[in-house]
Formats: C-alpha cells, structure tokens, sequence
C-alpha cells in the first residue's frame, strides 16, 4: 500500500514557526513528510532539515518525497525521544524550530496489517515500529486483568474499563484473542453505546496503542529536551490529537513558562528561577474548510511556544 497521509494545519505550522532561511529544523514525526516537505520549500540551500519517524514505510516515503529540496535533509528511523543522541551525531548544538505531530497517520489507520482500526479485522499490533517486541496481541492476551483496567481508563478515559477487562479474561481463557475483530466483538458485547459517545472500541484500540508504544511516558520529557535545543527566538509548534497528549503539552509548555518558583509566602524572590519559554496564544484547531475536508482533522490542536531563555547550564555553555 502507498504511503499515503495528509498533514494538516500546514499553514499554520509555516506562519507558527516564523521561518528562517537559513536555519535549522527538526521534524520529530516526519510521516510521510508532509510538514517538512512545506517547512522545506522555504529554506535556503545553507539551511537543515532533520526527520525523525520510528516507522520504516514512513522514513521510505519521506525520504523520497524529501529529495528534491534544495536544503540539507538529513532522516532517521528512532524514536524522537532520541533527539539529543540524534542532533549529537550531525554536531547540531542548537536549532531554529521543532515540530511534533503526535498520534497514528492515514497511512497506518488505514493499512489493515498494521492492526490500529477498529473498523478493518487484521492482527492484533499497532506497533509503529515493527522492530519492538510488544504488541496489541502480548497486551490483551497477557496483562492482568488489573493491568488492563487501568490501562483502559488512563490511556481510554474509558467508563467500562471493568467491564470490558473481565469481558477479555473470560473468553481468551477459552481462546487466544488474535484478531482486531475478536476485540471488537468482545467491547460490544461488554460495553453500551453512549450517545454521541462513538463507537467504545476507538477508546480502547487507543489505550492499547497508547501501552503498545509507550507514547505517553516519553512526551514530556521530549518536549523538554526539544526546547532546550532552542536557540533564543526559536518556535516549537505541537500539534495533539487526544486530551490525554493535549494535556501533556499543555502542563509541559505552563511548567516551561514558569518564572519564579519560590513559595508563595516568600516576600522576594530568591530562587532566580527564569522562564525557559513564552507561550504563544491560545490552542489553535483546524479552519472549518480543512475538517470538511479531512475529519481526521477534527480533534487536533496547535500549541506553540518561543524560547526566551536558556537554563542555567546552557546559559555558561553558551557565554563560554
């Protein structure tokens, strides 16, 4: 199947980014390239664009959607978790912008192998780097039912998490459960519709992707480490497609943000605390046009944020 995936808010991730020229940007979600092939278009042949995507048919198409612009591109198969071992290896201290555009592409939504729908019968996977060890299969078939409790209500938000949850230990005691059809079959039969709730199986098929990949446990600390590449004046743009990633960010860019850390109580600040970054406006959602033209997009929004200063030890490493 033809990767094939349609990146959205563009124009605000270009106007968002404030581009220069000449400088350098990381894309920590490159998909098929979509972002940075539109970042790319308005760089210079001095300038640097790096990808990083954990998905092999990802790196595949970006690389050769990627190959005619005129900047340096550099890609990597890792995880964005990665990034600091990633700039390391190219000597890239600092960078101008970063972009993450969190969650599952079209492509893998819609590959059945790759078993993240609910609405196609495939494997039991979701894994969207097929060299780890971990699947859908291991997570339904093997945790406890506790274990899937609170995976289903942290990553699922999901009212039923008990219900389903011993609804899945009853019948993989008679069968192993292989199938995104089996699982399917089990939610319904275990978990009622909720009015304008949608279908309770996109709930749980997003806490098992969500333990699959361990997309969460990372996504604070990257954001942090991302921003900390920052050169003053330099944008990070995040775009979320679930309140549990959107929440993340929002705490991440407000702990970020956050000037003097000292109690309360204190009469003078003595702690020198400075704020590593300034948030730029509001969330921004997608244009009525763009969701007409792509539901997918519906539930997305857009942070953004500018570097306005660096920690300490950066600070002396910069000065030196």
């Amino acid at each position: 199947m033809e990767f094939n995936h349609k990146s959205i808010m563009v124009e605000e991730i270009l106007t968002a980014l404030a581009l220069n020229p000449d400088g350098i940007y990381l894309d920590c979600t490159l998909g098929g390239g979509g972002h940075s092939l539109a970042i790319g278009k308005k760089l210079s042949a001095q300038a640097r664009l790096i990808g990083i995507d954990q998905d092999e048919d990802a790196v595949k198409a970006a690389t050769e959607n990627l190959s005619g612009l005129a900047c340096n591109v550099k890609i990597f198969r890792d995880n964005f978790f990665e990034l600091d071992k990633i700039l390391d290896s190219l000597a890239v201290e600092k960078i101008d912008g970063v972009i993450f555009d969190l969650g599952v592409s079209s492509y893998q939504i819609d590959t059945p192998e790759r078993g993240f729908s609910y609405m196609k019968n495939s494997p039991l996977d979701m894994r969207m780097d097929r060299r780890r060890r971990l699947t859908a299969r291991d997570v339904i078939n093997f945790y406890d039912e506790e274990r899937l409790i609170k995976i289903f209500r942290d990553f699922g938000e999901e009212k039923f998490s008990k219900r389903i949850a011993a609804a899945v230990c009853r019948e993989r005691k008679i069968s192993p459960i292989n199938t995104t059809g089996e699982l399917v079959k089990i939610i319904e039969n275990s978990a009622p519709r909720i009015k304008n709730g949608g279908h309770p199986a996109k709930r749980i098929f997003q806490a098992i992707r969500i333990e699959v990949n361990g997309e969460l446990e990372i996504l604070a600390d990257a954001i942090k480490k991302a921003v900390n590449r920052l050169k003053i004046g330099g944008r990070i743009a995040v775009i979320t497609f679930h309140s549990l990633e959107d929440r993340i960010i929002k705490e991440t860019f407000k702990t970020l943000a956050q000037g003097c850390i000292c109690p309360k109580n204190f009469p003078v600040c003595i702690c020198n605390h400075k704020a590593e970054i300034k948030i730029l406006g509001k969330a921004k959602v997608p244009a009525p046009n763009e969701i007409a033209r792509n539901r997918r997009a519906k539930s997305a929004k857009l942070r953004v944020a500018e570097k306005i200063f660096n920690s300490k030890e950066d600070y002396h490493e910069d000065k030196t």
